[in-house]
Order: structure tokens, then sequence, then C-alpha cells
């Protein structure tokens, strides 16, 4: 069985708010690091980058040198590029207020790095360094400096790099301050990434993270008591997943029951078919529209049809009278919602059994607006007592839990769970799962493709497949295991460079499944 702890708890995948940032830069000090010493390390981290690109330096650098220790780091990136020689030059856009920053601002220019008295042109191929605001930023800033730079990037005249994260952007809520904020093609990440960057909100600001580690120690991260963890495609490597022994029969490698499509939506069923056979479980049956009972053998004669669903007279999916005939408890998985359609009444008259299934309820679309629509709407999830993991996106969420309120949708994420006793995807562009116990991790490298219709319905089924497989292993499930699959599914998605049909997806998923099983067999 395999110890939990996907991905490590390091400085390379926490992510933080600022206020904690300065909470662990404070314990960096307890311990005796001089804060002059912390600024020269992030200096030099930072410009070591720098160098290994320097690609992004052969037309000439200007820094834009902030009041405040941003801009010391920035000024330490300067003296570095200037003294391999690089041609550099710095911008004050504000009075420097920092002590730190005034020294190292006037130790460069001393030794000849210019300072520009007036706005650098944005029309010329260099490359702009935003290190104005970073981590502490609190309000708007001078619109012509936003201006500035969003013209440079418009026009694609050069490269922008910000240091920490985009002058503008709130580092807590991943939303623009009044003024607007600086778009970035790089953003680097001091320490811990933040919160606020990771969020969909600012993926038109903030281009390609890249966080810079400058040491951070176990012990000093340990004041953190939040565990949000962010999840990049290098994090494949030290997925593991629990495998069931070779010689079980297919009853005991994972049993999932998928209940998906309509006469209304009759493709739903077939996309999270493709979902669970991707993840190699050994049993998988299915619920599905009457109308597709007889042809189903020729898109996936792997699966057992448990049964028909009817419809109303709207075409929606009627499940009452198909879960009344079911044991739902032979199954490690249930997964209900893709394609069902709407039909309040029915969904009341389903609860009880639902309520008593045993195993992992997975709740994807309709499911999810079927209870959002019930009279019990979310105090369904406080009536069950059993594993639940729903996979709502915004508007979903916001239908289900119309009286959360948070800074950012990782609060939103943690609040419901936390409050109903669930696991959540909260699928987005950036998505993110979170559990009861406060955890949460955030995919930030993800493919644009992805959110399309009927991908998610793929995930679903996906999710449902893996869950029954790892459960029949023996394995204890826990909401890392929903953050594991979903990664899965992202990182298929960025692997398919020739489409993002959810057939192509699904081949790829299934590779993926087979390397990493073949991978944990040798």
């Amino acid at each position: 069985m395999n110890k939990k702890n996907w991905p490590k708890i390091d400085s390379d995948h926490l992510i933080v708010y600022s206020e904690q940032m300065v909470e662990v830069e404070k314990e960096c000090f307890s311990y005796g690091m001089p804060e002059e010493s912390l600024m020269e390390k992030a200096g030099l981290s930072l410009s070591n980058w720098f160098l290994e690109r320097k690609v992004l330096l052969q037309n000439g650098v200007i820094i834009f040198i902030g009041p405040g220790h941003n801009g010391g780091d920035g000024a330490i990136i300067a003296r570095e590029l200037f003294l391999k020689g690089f041609v550099v030059k710095i911008y004050c856009p504000f009075p420097i207020k920092k002590r730190l920053t005034s020294q190292h601002l006037n130790y460069i220019t001393s030794i000849g790095i210019e300072k520009l008295e007036n706005i650098p042109d944005p029309k010329k191929n260099d490359l702009w360094i935003d290190a104005i605001f970073g981590n502490n930023q609190k309000g708007s800033v001078d619109n012509q400096i936003i201006d500035l730079f969003n013209e440079k990037f418009k026009g694609n005249f050069g490269k922008i790099v910000s240091i920490d994260l985009p002058t503008g952007l709130n580092p807590n809520t991943g939303k623009t301050f009044t003024g607007g904020s600086i778009k970035a093609n790089f953003t680097l990440s001091i320490g811990i990434k933040r919160v606020g960057i990771l969020q969909d909100t600012a993926m038109p600001y903030v281009g390609k993270i890249h966080n810079i580690d400058i040491g951070f120690t176990i012990e000093q991260l340990k004041i953190l008591t939040n565990r949000f963890l962010s999840i990049s495609r290098d994090d494949i490597e030290a997925l593991k997943l629990s495998l069931p022994p070779n010689n079980v029969s297919k009853y005991k490698r994972g049993r999932t029951l998928l209940i998906a499509g309509s006469e209304k939506y009759l493709g739903a069923i077939n996309l999270v078919i493709k979902g669970a056979l991707a993840s190699g479980a050994g049993f998988i049956k299915a619920l599905v529209p009457q109308t597709v009972v007889k042809s189903i053998w020729q898109v996936a004669p792997e699966i057992v049809v448990e049964g028909s669903l009817e419809h109303s007279s709207e075409g929606n999916a009627l499940i009452y009278n198909s879960l009344k005939e079911i044991d739902l408890n032979k199954f490690e998985s249930v997964v209900i919602g893709p394609g069902i359609g709407l039909d309040i009444k029915d969904w009341e008259n389903s609860i009880k059994y639902l309520l008593n299934y045993k195993g992992v309820l997975i709740l994807d679309a309709d499911a999810l607006n079927r209870i959002a629509k019930s009279n019990l709407g979310c105090k369904f999830f406080l009536e069950r007592q059993f594993e639940t993991w729903i996979t709502p996106h915004l508007g979903e969420f916001q239908r289900l839990f119309p009286e959360l309120t948070g800074l950012n949708n990782i609060e939103l994420a943690v609040d419901a769970a936390q409050k109903f006793g669930i696991s959540i995807l909260f699928k987005g562009a950036h998505s993110i799962i979170a559990d009861r116990d406060g955890k949460a991790w955030q995919i930030y490298e993800t493919d644009s493709d992805s959110a399309r219709a009927g991908l998610g319905d793929l995930l679903s089924g996906f999710i449902s497949g893996m869950v029954a497989l790892e459960i029949a292993s023996g394995e204890h499930i826990t909401t890392e295991s929903f953050a594991k699959y979903v990664f899965m599914h992202s990182y298929a998605t960025l692997n398919c460079i020739n489409g993002s049909t959810s057939s192509i997806i699904a081949k790829e998923l299934s590779r993926v499944v087979r390397e990493k099983k073949m991978g944990q067999m040798s």
C-alpha cells in the first residue's frame, strides 16, 4: 500500500497567501538569516533563471525598479546580468522607499548601469522586467505604467517577465485592482507561489509560471497551517497507483456502475464509457438510455448493460425505477449525472437509494443540477454518510452553494468541502480538488482545449473507473486519489499534440495508466 503524500509538501508545491509569505520570511529571520541575505539569495536565483535563457536577453534588458524589496530583487538581477556582459538599463517609476533597495540602486548605477530618466519605448524588441510591486501589493497602480507594459505585450515587442507577480494583480484573489494589471509572458514566483497567480482570473496576466527556489527548509514551512498544493506536469513521475494483484479475476479488479445519458443527450454515455475503459477497471456496467441499449455493443463491447433508463416526455432520463432493481453496493464506485437531464421528482424518489450506497458516489453535471433544485438541496451531502465526490464547474457550484463566498476558487472549494463533508473537483482552466480536512490541490499547467463540452463526461468515467480499481487493491481512498485522477486527465490532454477530442484523450489516458502500471511492476 502506498504511503500518502503526493505531491511533496515543499516550497515548490505549496501555495500561500501574501500574508503567509511574510510569515515564512519572518521565520527565516528568526533563525538568524539577515534580511540582506534573503534578498541577495532571491536576486541571485532570479538572475540564474535569466542566464539559463539567454535568448531573452539578446536584445537588451530594461528593469523597472519599484520602491520596495521587489525593486531590490530587480536591482540584483540588473547587477548580475550587467556583469555577465548583457546590455542592462533600469527605470524607476516611483520614489524608492526601502533602504536595501536604495543601496542596491546606488551600487548598480555606480558600476555603469544606466538609469533612464524618460519612460522607455514599448515598441522596441527588448526584454522588460517588472520588479515594481511584488508580494505586498494592496491597491491600484498608476495606469500609465500598466498601459505602457500592455502596449508592449499587445504588440509583441519583446517579452515581459514579472517578478513575484504582475504589478496590478491582487496576490490573494488573482483579480486585478481597479487600475488593471501588467500582462506578462512569464511570472517568476519567489520562494512559494501565491494563491492569486494560479486562479483562472489571473491567466490573462501571468503567462507561464515558474517558482524560484530560495531554500526554505521544511521546518520553516511548518508554520503554514493550510495545505494548498500546486501540481504541474513534472509531478507525473512521483504519482503512484495502488493496483490489485495480477492473479485476481476481473470481478476483483474494480467494479463500477455508470449512469449517464438520456434521449436528449445520447452521446454522454459513450464519453463516460471511454473514460471508464481508459482506467483499466476490471468490470464496468452501465445504465443507458433505451435508444442506446441495442447499439452499445458496437461502440463498447466490453461494457455490460445493467439496464435501460426510462425517459420523461421531455427526454430526460428517469433513474428511480432502475435504482430500485439494482444492488448498488455490489460496486466500489457509481457515477451519476452526465447528460441525464433535469427531472426533480425522479431525483426526489431516488435519494434514499443514493444515501444508502456505501461506495464512492461521484456526482457530475445534471446530477448536481438536480440536487440544486431538489427540496434537500446541498443538505443532501450532509444526509449521506459515505464517500461523496462532486465535479461542478463555476455555474453548477454557484447553484449548489449560493450562500458561499470567498476570495478565490480555492477558498470556495475548501469551504464547501469542509461544511458538507465531501470531496470537490471545482472545474476550471486551473482545476481545484479540495477535501473536508481543508487540503486542496490546484493544477496549473493545463490545455485550454480541455475546457470543452464532453471532456468532463470523459473525466467522470475515468474517475469512477480509477477509484474502483484502487479500492479493489485494498487502498484506503482519500481525496488525494481524486486529485491524482484529475491530474492524469489533465496530463493526458497536455500530451495530445495532434488534437483534443475525447477519443484521442481517452487513448492517451489509457496509455498513461498502462505506463504507470508497468513502471510500478518493473
